[in-house]
């Protein structure tokens, strides 16, 4: 293999003097995307990249398999108002997931479908929330990948628009008053009320009534004055009374939550009396059918607990224990069953990833036995009916078990299916093993590893296993085996992709993954690792890899990969890892810290510049979570492993897949280009480092062909770097 011709790329000698610290910057000029050199350069980049990719071979098998695969579609749990319904489902011919209703009298309507608002596939729905009758519903949608939400309200039964858009509602809740006349939301300040790039951020709590100019009649409620980045949501309970509003500093793990009774102070100027403030802790209030406020909280309680109040006194020293905090599982979910003779309280949990539901006495939270679930994987929107009732509906997927959605009888003590993923497709045989290896400082990780079962090596086999596999993304996810790569029933070490997140809080657990199955189905290994940094084991595993204890998420990666070699599973010259966003960073890391670890990297929507991260998209918001270059203390922090401050001229780097998004608002793709362009000046090895840059798709959803291309391109990528 030749090296490849990098298109050219200027160095400058530019530099910041950052707290006694000189800090190279050499392609600060492609920070910006509107410059005719950034655009020559990227033109030049994406030559490159077509002329290697298309290349490849078993293109047009790996798209073929990957749309059998992702036919299944999916189908989510349903939200009751009423005797009505409402749900979303993909079928294997749709694009995008279609937001269905079923009336009461069972007939199923499509209510948006956003190939019909958009049919160029480039529309997301970005959330919805019906009223509490059922009525009206509102929803939010963008374009182009931007998740600039706009806020839009229909009526259900005709389908007819009834108000919008209302621009600036990114990651607004919606929270409904009885009636479907009015709704407390969240909206951000228009740009010419805020600093100079500040556009993104100074959110409030408004008042909306339907039908009026929300420019000059809304009603504010709360955030004026507080700290720019703060996010807040509301919610009112299902009879109108209480309202609450919470807030937390960007994406801190820890918020101040209010309370106010509508009662006693009308919805335009809530009496709002604080629950919790000031506190390293998370807690949420929902005050239910009983009379009762229940209190979902990590305070004094890393792997959380369910406590009770009265919602007139909720103050912390009148939460009272129903559900405590378990010794090994994380509580997730629950939900409550009060059409019975003796009330019920549903749990859910996730016990080292994998997901359960107990099910507990409601008066006093005994537990009296479980919810039976189909196998080892994950479970989510554990819901009941608003009104009550004896039933509950809950999602479930597993790594062969597309999205079905589980109905459970609390009368009967059953668990049916109730709607299964639409589409037919032939699942490959894998088989999962969870391991647990030492990371660098004797910690305790865990791994799930997914393999054919005529290729399992001989990895600890842990609790649990053969079971479901913790996927991550399909659009940033695994490639398939290279030419070379060792049949069905061949000995040895095999391709193997290592993903990882490590981050947010954020837990890695078992899904359907066409492009996982993908990989394993053509004799590879695919392996996820559970980092400090993500929620698999509570707030604290979480807190052991934020801030300065950050390195802990490489350590425990770079240990995983020795792991998987040392067992037998992989070679260096046969291992890739893949991650996006916070995983970008983690690959990102991992390539800078170990390029002799690692034979390929796909690194999707990453952040890479971590001294100045927060000048750019929502970086601001993340500042808890890694640290802020503006403290002398934190911004030594960051240096230590800032990846595109680490590239190091002369090193031989692993073959690099750099995968960005024009519309990216959340992680800007400058990160991707400084360090494609520092990477390929640097290295001395001749394994291709490349980017593919796509326009009209952002940081989140996209529609199925988009993701098709995405993973073909990366798959292809993989194959050709793993083959040994």
């Amino acid at each position: 293999m030749s090296r490849p011709p990098y298109p050219p790329a200027e160095r400058q000698d530019i530099a910041d003097d950052l707290h006694g610290h000189r800090v190279a910057d050499p392609y600060r000029w492609l920070e910006d995307p509107a410059s005719e050199r950034t655009r020559d350069w990227l033109t030049g980049e994406e030559r490159l990249f077509r002329a290697y990719a298309d290349g490849l071979p078993d293109r047009d098998r790996l798209r073929r398999r990957l749309g059998e695969l992702l036919g299944a579609g999916s189908v989510g749990s349903p939200v009751w108002r009423g005797e009505r319904r409402f749900f979303t489902r993909r079928t294997a011919e749709q694009e995008h997931p279609v937001l269905y209703t079923v009336d009461p009298d069972g007939i199923e309507r499509a209510l948006l479908d956003p190939m019909k608002i958009d049919p160029s596939g480039t529309t997301t729905l970005d959330g919805w929330q019906p009223d509490k009758e059922g009525r009206r519903l509102a929803y939010k949608v963008s374009h182009g990948g931007d998740e600039e939400s706009l806020l839009y309200v229909i009526d259900v039964a005709t389908g007819e628009r009834v108000e919008g858009p209302i621009d600036r509602s990114r990651y607004s809740s919606i929270a409904w008053l009885p009636g479907g006349e009015a709704y407390y939301y969240v909206r951000r300040l228009a740009a010419d009320q805020v600093p100079a790039g500040e556009d993104q951020y100074h959110r409030r709590v408004y008042l909306h009534r339907v039908g009026t100019d929300p420019d000059s009649d809304d009603v504010l409620i709360f955030g004026d004055g507080r700290d720019k980045t703060n996010y807040y949501g509301a919610a009112v309970s299902r009879d109108g009374r209480w309202l609450t509003v919470s807030s937390s500093q960007g994406t801190a793990p820890r918020n101040d939550l209010w309370i106010a009774d509508l009662a006693a102070s009308s919805p335009e100027r809530p009496e709002l009396a604080p629950v919790q403030t000031g506190v390293d802790a998370e807690a949420g209030l929902h005050v239910g059918r009983d009379g009762r406020a229940y209190v979902f909280t990590d305070r004094d309680a890393p792997r959380s607990r369910l406590c009770v109040a009265d919602p007139a006194d909720p103050a912390y020293e009148n939460w009272r224990d129903l559900i405590p905090q378990d010794a090994e599982a994380v509580l997730t979910d629950y939900a409550i069953l009060d059409d019975l003779d003796r009330p019920l309280l549903l749990a859910g949990w996730t016990r080292h990833a994998i997901s359960e539901i107990t099910v507990h006495d409601l008066a006093t939270g005994e537990r009296i036995g479980e919810v039976p679930v189909p196998g080892l994987g994950s479970i989510g929107g554990l819901v009941e009916r608003p009104e009550g009732g004896h039933e509950a509906w809950f999602g479930y997927t597993d790594n062969v078990t597309p999205a079905s959605v589980l109905r459970f009888d609390a009368r009967t003590g059953e668990t049916t299916l109730w709607a299964s993923a639409p589409g037919t497709v032939e699942v490959p045989e894998i088989e999962t093993r969870q391991i647990t290896y030492e990371s660098y400082d004797g910690t305790l990780v865990r791994m799930l590893v997914l393999a054919r079962p005529d290729a399992t090596g001989p990895g600890s086999s842990g609790p649990g296993s053969p079971g479901p596999d913790a996927s991550g993304p399909d659009a940033s996810g695994p490639g398939s085996p290279g030419p070379g790569s060792p049949g069905p029933g061949s000995p040895g070490p095999r391709p193997t992709i290592l993903y990882g997140y490590g981050g947010f809080n954020v837990p890695l657990t078992p899904a359907y993954s066409a492009s996982i199955l993908t990989w394993v189905e053509m004799g590879g290994v695919y392996a996820i690792a559970n980092l400090r940094g993500g929620s698999e084991e509570g707030e604290e595993w979480h807190r052991a890899g934020m801030r300065d204890k950050k390195q802990n998420v490489f350590d425990d990666f770079h240990a995983a990969a020795e792991k998987l070699i040392a067992d037998g599973w992989t070679t260096t010259s046969r291992l890739a890892i893949s991650g996006g966003s916070n995983g970008g960073l983690l690959v990102g890391a991992a390539l800078t810290q170990r390029p002799d670890l690692y034979a390929a990297v796909v690194c999707s929507a990453p952040l890479l510049d971590m001294v100045r991260y927060e000048q750019f998209g929502l970086g601001q918001t993340w500042n808890d979570e890694y640290g802020t270059a503006e403290d002398p203390v934190e911004l030594g922090w960051l240096l230590g492993y800032s990846p595109y401050h680490h590239v190091s001229e002369g090193t031989a780097y692993p073959a690099t897949l750099f995968t960005i998004f024009d519309s990216d608002t959340r992680v800007d793709p400058l990160h991707a280009r400084k360090m494609c362009a520092a990477l390929q000046h640097a290295t001395s090895s001749d394994a291709p480092i490349l980017l593919r840059n796509e326009s009209e798709v952002g940081h989140a959803a996209r529609s199925v062909t988009r993701s098709i291309d995405l993973m073909v391109d990366t798959l292809s990528f993989m194959a050709a770097n793993t083959s040994g």
